[in-house]
């Protein structure tokens, strides 16, 4: 069997694209969810853990009036929160609340797990378990052609 490696891509493109549309996670009306800059200072913050002020600057390559600023905003929201470091007792950090860790995940997370969940249903056990075999067969085959990584984000 000969396969057109293009077709085959365009066609896992569109199926893609049509299971982002039925499984993709909805925010409710009035619900708050982080702009660009917020889920990148969010999502730093995640990688490096509890920073202050002028290291998320440095960090960020930021005005440090533009951090403080950013940080003063999410705290508002609720998803930040300032705390003393233990350690040295003069700095203060800066880190996710437990509210803004929900906000990240639900904004890192591109499909509904309750949506994904109750569709595989329709799909057998050894169909499931073929499933995420070549799903972590194609990202295994991906990963080398992409200089991009999750960690340098």
């Amino acid at each position: 069997m000969v396969t057109d490696s293009s077709v085959v891509a365009r066609q896992i493109g569109e199926l893609y694209h049509q299971l982002y549309l039925h499984l993709h996670v909805r925010w409710q009306p009035g619900e708050s969810r982080p702009g660009p800059e917020a889920l990148a200072m969010m999502q730093h913050l995640h990688v490096t853990g509890p920073l202050t002020i002028g290291e998320i600057v440095q960090h960020l390559q930021r005005a440090q009036s533009a951090i403080s600023e950013q940080v003063m905003r999410l705290e508002q929201q609720g998803w930040l929160t300032r705390f003393a470091d233990q350690r040295d007792r003069r700095r203060t950090l800066v880190w996710l609340s437990e509210a803004g860790l929900a906000v990240l995940h639900k904004a890192q997370r591109p499909l509904d797990a309750d949506l994904m969940a109750a569709s595989l249903q329709q799909l057998s056990t050894v169909e499931q378990q073929q499933l995420i075999a070549l799903l972590q067969r194609w990202l295994a085959a991906a990963i080398p052609l992409n200089h991009w990584s999750p960690d340098h984000e």
